[in-house]
């Protein structure tokens, strides 16, 4: 497919609010950071627990609670049902952790395999538990699963739903559902994730069962934060709250067996521990599990109170990681192939489909291909179940809501899909292997009906130049510690003019490049390093070029260095 329009940088817009009441030692650069993310005063930045919503207004709590109490009190037989993502993993140690903190001695989890029981509390992973349990809570999940839902029950089994994703038209009939996106519910947060969901259903159940002065759930925080960024959920005030305690517990090094090992496999430090580390780096190995493996790894990782026993699950993932890693690049690299000879208006929403790729690692692609051609794409793979079932991965651009755009191709084509759900950037589907052409055509067709132009144009928004004296050291470890950030709450970037004086290779694969680039205001040279590049910068030519500024930590040296995210020609 020949190239779609090029990335530019466009500046963010005036900010939402104004800046006031903060401290002087808060760097003003910093206060207009906040006030652009609609942040007025230090009160609304995130940071305290102490401003945690409370969970009285979360729907279901009420009946999902008492269940819970009575099961603790009888000594019930309790299995937490996750899902084979981050936000599943984390959910369920989450939930087993939490539950024995409250008194439960009987509790336990399953997760699913993606080929052989499918996605979320089904019929399949109801069959597959060899005794039935008195209560089942799902996380991250169960919210569509009706089937799934009715045969626990008919096999005497409780059923608890708390998830996070949209509802469909009908419910199961669970005996208490908790999920902050149900219609008409009160909660102020419709951004929770599964784990998020989670931890409020433990904090109403402590208060019910009079235990609120007695049990401290902080120990639980770096799970939920690790959750919550890697589920790519927005970072509203009260996400933002959740995942900065966990993240001061990693820096205070309080975290979980499990966390610590995970980062030391990754090669990060703990100590320094930011959003980023949690997205880019610890979410992969525990998302690597559920691709390829069993998430059953993943979970053991984060349940164990054994540092040596954490390692070895840590090294396990760490090598299922780079499995992961390999096949990526070579199902991209296949997709990319398919795409050449196609011209970019062709499909503005695209299909992929191959027999040799594996249904685990369809959603990388799909995110890989949608930023070579910004616009929305699914990628589809076997099942691996035996069937003519395909499982299929959508992910969208800004300003598209995929989920929606699947429930019209339902709408159109009934029968078509066998199963899908998700969110507004990312969604999830099955269909057969005969529907995949109509399908590919239909979904291409409600794209071009519904996509704005503006969304098909790929944009880098800035926060703006930087001037000469914000490049120092101490303001790039304010902006480290200052978020957290992430989806919703983006990290800062900057965009300045700057003259390319070195460019070389870095690392073994040669896909990186170490730069000098040096500011013609002031003369200074910075360092510099850009990801994931082809090719170099030309030299001494007058560049825009859009940086994050971060702190380089290396031997225990810090230094300043800008991170390069992208680069065009001044004044384009």
């Amino acid at each position: 497919m020949s190239a779609p329009t090029p990335l530019r940088i466009v500046r963010r817009p005036p900010a939402l609010v104004a800046p006031h009441d903060w401290p002087s030692r808060t760097h003003a650069l910093l206060q207009r950071l906040y006030a652009a993310r609609g942040v007025a005063c230090p009160d609304e930045a995130g940071h305290r627990l102490a401003g945690l919503l409370q969970p009285d207004a979360l729907g279901g709590l009420e009946r999902a609670t008492q269940l819970l109490a009575d099961a603790v009190a009888s000594d019930s037989r309790i299995v937490i049902a996750g899902d084979y993502d981050c936000d599943g993993a984390t959910g369920c140690a989450v939930g087993v952790r939490g539950l024995r903190m409250l008194g439960a001695r009987n509790v336990g989890y399953v997760v699913p395999d993606r080929a052989v029981h499918g996605y979320g509390l089904t019929p399949a992973l109801v069959e597959s538990l060899a005794q039935s349990p008195d209560v089942i809570v799902t996380v991250d999940n169960g919210i569509a699963s009706i089937a799934g839902v009715a045969a626990a029950q008919a096999r005497g089994s409780k059923v608890i739903v708390t998830d996070h994703h949209l509802p469909g038209p009908t419910l199961p009939l669970a005996d208490a559902i908790v999920n902050p996106n149900l219609p008409g519910d009160a909660f102020a947060s419709k951004a929770l994730c599964g784990v998020g969901v989670m931890f409020y259903l433990l904090l109403a159940l402590r208060s019910r069962l009079g235990m609120r002065g007695e049990i401290d759930f902080a120990p639980l925080l770096d799970l939920v934060a690790l959750g919550t960024v890697a589920d790519l959920v927005p970072l509203d005030r009260n996400n933002r709250a959740l995942v900065e305690g966990g993240l001061r517990r990693m820096r205070a090094g309080e975290a979980s067996p499990g966390i610590t090992a995970l980062f030391e496999v990754a090669g990060r430090d703990v100590r320094a521990a930011t959003s980023a580390d949690l997205g880019y780096a610890i979410g992969p190995h525990i998302n690597a599990a559920g691709r390829l493996e069993d998430m059953s790894i993943g979970v053991e990782c984060l349940l164990s109170d054994d540092a040596s026993h954490a390692r070895e699950l840590a090294a396990a993932l760490h090598d299922i990681n780079a499995q992961r890693r390999d096949l990526q690049a070579s199902m991209v690299e296949d997709a990319l192939a398919k795409l050449e000879g196609i011209e970019v208006g062709d499909a503005l929403g695209v299909s992929l489909f191959d027999p040799a790729w594996h249904h685990g690692v369809v959603g990388l692609v799909a995110a890989k291909v949608k930023e070579r051609l910004h616009r929305p794409v699914v990628a589809f793979a076997p099942a691996g179940d035996g069937s003519d079932a395909l499982r299929g991965s959508a992910r969208s651009v800004p300003g598209f809501h995929v989920r929606d755009a699947l429930t019209e191709v339902d709408a159109r084509c009934p029968g078509l899909i066998d199963r899908f759900g998700g969110h507004a950037m990312a969604a999830g589907l099955s269909l057969r292997l005969g529907h995949y052409p109509r399908f590919a055509e239909t979904f291409d067709a409600v794209v071009r009906e519904r996509i704005a132009p503006e969304s098909l144009q790929p944009v880098l928004p800035s926060d703006g130049e930087l001037a000469p004296a914000d490049f120092d050291l101490d303001l790039a470890r304010q902006l480290r510690v200052a978020g957290p950030w992430g989806q919703g709450f983006p990290a800062p970037l900057f965009d300045n003019v700057f003259e390319c004086v070195d460019c070389r290779p870095m690392g073994s694969t040669g896909a990186h490049r170490r730069l000098q680039l040096r500011d013609p205001r002031d003369g200074r040279v910075h360092d510099a390093v850009w990801f994931n590049v082809e090719g170099g910068l030309p030299a001494s030519v007058p560049l825009r070029i859009a940086y994050e500024l971060v702190v380089n930590d290396w031997q225990g040296r810090e230094s300043l260095r800008l991170l390069v995210r992208h680069s065009e020609p001044a004044g384009a």
